[in-house]
């Protein structure tokens, strides 16, 4: 088996057994202090392009399920918190992805190639923001320290050793006169037993490196460092009860909550305490978590339980309760609301974006476009802002705008992939097809479909009427992807358009 296919065999298992905040399908590094040497028997086993490949692979096949979270605001949270730590780890192989997935699980899982998940079940369950830049900084240490490739290459260097020293004990019972079948069985199940403890112990003293490095980054990055020891130790002692199948298989993964506390707080104390107070976007988003990823009518009736009991009255309560409205679709309900919260809060962007969204979603398309005109003011290139605005333009029917606002923000920043699909859409209803083609070429190439990137480059060279600058970039992109593209493709013909679309992208 190739080392490539040795690593998206092993993503599925890493994964699955991934637990709270310490998911061991790998994550990041911090700073120069207790680093190994990560010179030649990872890089040589397996590249960063391989591993990122191999890691996209297995986020495709995620986001095929529909379990990652789309809404714009809870991504833009997850990529600000992850960025903020990830740009401290001084490191600059991998560029980083943090994405949140629609699971009550409590739990956090790196991706090899940069590629960090979020279930919505972690983020409600941290206490602060500091907890949950403790978890984030973990996992981003297992990428760093590529610590899935780490393992690979060690497993194979153990299962030598052991296969080594079972050989050996059976030819010395058989030299000895000692060659029974009884002798050469526990020859055989000791060598198991210690190649099992191996990977133990080899597990353990990763997860306790992640833990290491993730604390130094998170202090570096400006949060508490207590943060991490603090969230396990409430794992520990309060947290969710896992079944006794996953108890049996934590205990494998994973060094004793105990031992990983008290490094931890021995960790923090060493660094000294950060003060970091919760930012609002952080106690915004749990609240916007409990309708966008979960049972909105739960949500909604959460919310009802707490004014009931004379709760419901903070800021972020009253954002959670104004979205769980428009989720319920009685968005009327949340427009007073909204309108005090702008008008409190004037800086605040998530206010302006839910009054916008329920705006949309009671068919109040001027009144919707009129508040999020005024935060794109206020906010330039806002990604939540410009993109609940170009969905309202696009429900106006003003498609030509909706593409030229994000095409103003996308040119500033990098677009998601579901972000690139959305400006294609926004071109193809516009009539700016060769432009669709080409997004949709970019969305393709970001999920990881060479040969369908190479069709829709191949559809927008194929139109009427393109200006040499778009025949020249579409050329060039083309010429970009075949390159890339396993030789056995790269003279096939990939035009696929969808004959009885008009040919038309899809979405």
């Amino acid at each position: 088996m190739s080392a490539l296919k040795s690593i998206s065999a092993f993503l599925a298992a890493a994964a699955v057994t991934a637990s709270v905040g310490v998911g061991y399908a790998q994550g990041v590094k911090g700073t120069n202090q207790d680093l190994p040497d990560l010179g030649s028997p990872a890089n040589a086993a397996i590249s960063i392009e391989d591993e990122y490949h191999a890691g996209l692979s297995y986020v495709n096949e995620i986001r095929n399920t529909g379990l990652i979270l789309t809404d714009p605001e809870v991504s833009q949270y997850a990529q600000e918190i992850g960025h903020s730590l990830s740009s401290h780890a001084e490191e600059g192989q991998h560029q980083f992805y943090y994405f949140v997935l629609r699971d009550p699980v409590v739990n956090a899982f790196a991706v090899p190639g940069g590629f960090v998940a979020i279930q919505s079940g972690l983020i409600l369950a941290t206490r602060n923001e500091n907890e949950l830049a403790g978890v984030l900084a973990h996992e981003t240490a297992h990428v760093t320290q590529r610590h899935l490739v780490r393992q690979i290459v060690d497993q194979g260097h153990a299962g030598l050793l052991a296969s080594a020293a079972m050989l050996a004990a059976v030819l010395l019972g058989a030299t000895a006169g000692r060659g029974s079948p009884d002798a050469i069985e526990g020859a055989i199940l000791a060598g198991q037993s210690a190649m099992i403890q191996h990977q133990i112990n080899y597990t353990r003293s990763s997860e306790f490196e992640a833990d290491r490095i993730g604390i130094s980054t998170m202090a570096d990055a400006g949060y508490d460092p207590l943060g991490m020891a603090s969230f396990f130790d409430w794992m520990g002692r309060s947290g969710p009860e896992p079944s006794r199948v996953n108890a049996v298989q934590f205990l494998i993964d994973h060094p004793i909550f105990s031992d990983r506390v008290a490094e931890a707080r021995d960790r923090a104390d060493q660094i000294g305490r950060v003060r970091h107070e919760d930012s609002l976007s952080y106690r915004l988003i749990k609240e916007r978590l409990r309708s966008v990823a979960d049972d909105p009518q739960l949500a909604r009736q959460y919310y009802v339980n707490l004014l009931k009991n004379g709760g419901g009255k903070s800021v972020e309560e009253r954002y959670g309760k104004d979205v769980a409205e428009i989720a319920t679709r009685n968005p009327a309900a949340a427009i007073p609301d909204l309108l005090e919260l702008v008008r409190d809060y004037p800086k605040v962007t998530q206010f302006y974006g839910a009054l916008g969204q329920a705006y949309l979603a009671n068919n109040q398309l001027k009144e919707s476009s009129a508040v999020l005109e005024r935060a794109m003011t206020l906010f330039p290139r806002n990604v939540p802002i410009t993109i609940r605005l170009a969905e309202t333009l696009m429900r106006s029917g003003d498609n030509k705008r909706a593409h030229l606002v994000l095409l103003d923000l996308f040119n500033s920043v990098e677009p998601t992939p579901d972000q690139t699909r959305l400006i294609a859409k926004a071109a193809n209803t516009a009539g700016d097809f060769a432009d669709s083609y080409s997004y949709m070429a970019e969305f393709y190439l970001m999920t990881g479909n060479l040969n369908m990137a190479s069709n829709q480059l191949q559809m927008a060279l194929s139109l009427p009427g393109l200006d040499a600058v778009q025949r020249a970039r579409y050329s060039a992109r083309l010429e970009e992807i075949r390159a890339a593209m396993p030789k056995k493709d790269r003279n096939k013909d990939t035009v696929a358009g969808d004959s009885r679309n008009g040919g038309n992208s899809r979405y």
